[in-house]
Protein backbone atom coordinates (compact mmCIF):
# COMPACT_ATOMS: atom_id res chain seq x y z
CA UNK A 1 0.00 0.00 0.00
CA UNK A 2 2.74 2.37 0.36
CA UNK A 3 4.53 2.03 -2.90
CA UNK A 4 1.00 2.60 -3.94
CA UNK A 5 0.52 6.05 -2.65
CA UNK A 6 4.18 6.67 -3.09
CA UNK A 7 4.14 6.37 -6.38
CA UNK A 8 0.45 8.11 -6.63
CA UNK A 9 2.08 10.77 -5.55
CA UNK A 10 5.08 11.02 -6.87
CA UNK A 11 3.33 10.85 -10.13
CA UNK A 12 1.10 13.56 -9.53
CA UNK A 13 3.92 15.67 -7.64
CA UNK A 14 3.76 18.73 -10.00
CA UNK A 15 0.04 19.16 -9.50
CA UNK A 16 -0.46 19.20 -5.33
CA UNK A 17 -4.31 20.59 -6.18
CA UNK A 18 -4.91 17.41 -8.28
CA UNK A 19 -3.45 15.25 -5.64
CA UNK A 20 -5.51 16.40 -3.23
CA UNK A 21 -8.92 16.39 -5.04
CA UNK A 22 -8.13 12.98 -6.19
CA UNK A 23 -7.95 11.89 -2.56
CA UNK A 24 -10.50 13.66 -0.57
CA UNK A 25 -13.08 14.53 -3.53
CA UNK A 26 -16.05 12.75 -5.32
CA UNK A 27 -19.57 11.98 -4.50
CA UNK A 28 -19.01 10.25 -1.60
CA UNK A 29 -15.23 10.76 0.48
CA UNK A 30 -16.02 14.36 1.85
CA UNK A 31 -19.40 12.65 3.04
CA UNK A 32 -17.98 9.72 4.69
CA UNK A 33 -14.89 11.95 6.22
CA UNK A 34 -17.63 14.77 7.58
CA UNK A 35 -19.28 12.01 9.55
CA UNK A 36 -16.28 11.02 10.90
CA UNK A 37 -15.56 13.96 12.08
CA UNK A 38 -17.93 13.08 15.31
CA UNK A 39 -16.02 9.93 16.01
CA UNK A 40 -15.27 6.06 14.96
CA UNK A 41 -17.64 4.89 13.16
CA UNK A 42 -18.75 1.37 12.23
CA UNK A 43 -19.87 0.43 8.51
CA UNK A 44 -23.65 0.42 8.53
CA UNK A 45 -23.37 3.42 11.16
CA UNK A 46 -22.08 5.06 8.45
CA UNK A 47 -24.00 3.76 5.58
CA UNK A 48 -27.25 4.87 7.52
CA UNK A 49 -25.84 8.49 7.59
CA UNK A 50 -25.24 8.14 3.75
CA UNK A 51 -28.51 7.86 2.12
CA UNK A 52 -28.29 6.37 -1.43
CA UNK A 53 -24.90 4.69 -1.29
CA UNK A 54 -24.31 1.00 -1.89
CA UNK A 55 -22.29 -0.92 0.48
CA UNK A 56 -20.17 -1.59 -2.38
CA UNK A 57 -19.58 1.85 -2.79
CA UNK A 58 -19.24 2.70 0.77
CA UNK A 59 -16.49 -0.57 1.05
CA UNK A 60 -14.48 0.96 -2.32
CA UNK A 61 -14.29 4.84 -0.80
CA UNK A 62 -13.18 3.36 2.84
CA UNK A 63 -10.43 1.48 1.18
CA UNK A 64 -9.49 4.23 -1.01
CA UNK A 65 -9.52 6.70 1.93
CA UNK A 66 -7.09 3.69 3.47
CA UNK A 67 -4.62 3.76 1.35
CA UNK A 68 -4.08 6.99 1.28
CA UNK A 69 -3.93 6.93 4.58
CA UNK A 70 -6.54 9.37 5.48
CA UNK A 71 -8.78 6.75 7.69
CA UNK A 72 -7.76 3.51 9.54
CA UNK A 73 -9.93 0.37 9.97
CA UNK A 74 -9.63 -1.14 13.17
CA UNK A 75 -10.77 -4.68 13.82
CA UNK A 76 -11.48 -5.66 17.39
CA UNK A 77 -11.21 -9.17 18.48
CA UNK A 78 -14.47 -9.12 20.23
CA UNK A 79 -17.48 -11.33 19.54
CA UNK A 80 -19.31 -10.10 17.32
CA UNK A 81 -16.19 -9.08 15.01
CA UNK A 82 -16.42 -5.32 15.19
CA UNK A 83 -15.12 -3.19 12.20
CA UNK A 84 -14.73 0.79 13.16
CA UNK A 85 -13.17 3.53 10.73
CA UNK A 86 -11.64 6.67 12.11
CA UNK A 87 -9.40 9.72 10.57
CA UNK A 88 -5.59 8.68 11.26
CA UNK A 89 -3.28 11.39 12.77
CA UNK A 90 -2.59 12.85 9.15
CA UNK A 91 -6.30 12.66 8.24
CA UNK A 92 -7.10 14.51 11.72
CA UNK A 93 -5.29 17.20 9.65
CA UNK A 94 -8.34 17.56 7.42
CA UNK A 95 -10.90 17.99 9.86
CA UNK A 96 -10.28 21.95 9.74
CA UNK A 97 -10.36 22.28 6.35
CA UNK A 98 -13.76 19.91 6.06
CA UNK A 99 -15.92 22.26 8.65
CA UNK A 100 -14.32 25.01 6.16
CA UNK A 101 -15.71 24.05 3.28
CA UNK A 102 -19.27 23.17 5.28
CA UNK A 103 -19.21 26.52 6.61
CA UNK A 104 -19.09 27.70 3.46
CA UNK A 105 -21.04 26.18 1.24
CA UNK A 106 -24.06 26.78 4.19
CA UNK A 107 -22.47 31.13 3.99
CA UNK A 108 -22.89 30.56 -0.08
CA UNK A 109 -26.50 29.00 0.16
CA UNK A 110 -27.44 32.12 2.78
CA UNK A 111 -26.24 34.60 0.22
CA UNK A 112 -27.51 32.87 -2.77
CA UNK A 113 -30.66 33.18 -0.64
CA UNK A 114 -30.74 36.78 0.31
CA UNK A 115 -29.57 37.52 -3.42
CA UNK A 116 -32.78 35.81 -5.19
CA UNK A 117 -35.13 38.12 -2.88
Amino acid sequence: MKDTLVNFCQNKLSHTEEITLSIICGKWKFRILYRLIEGSKRFNELKKSLNGISARTLTTQLEELENHKVIVRVVSTTKPLKVEYSFSKRGKTLIPILNELAEWGTNHCEEAQKNSK
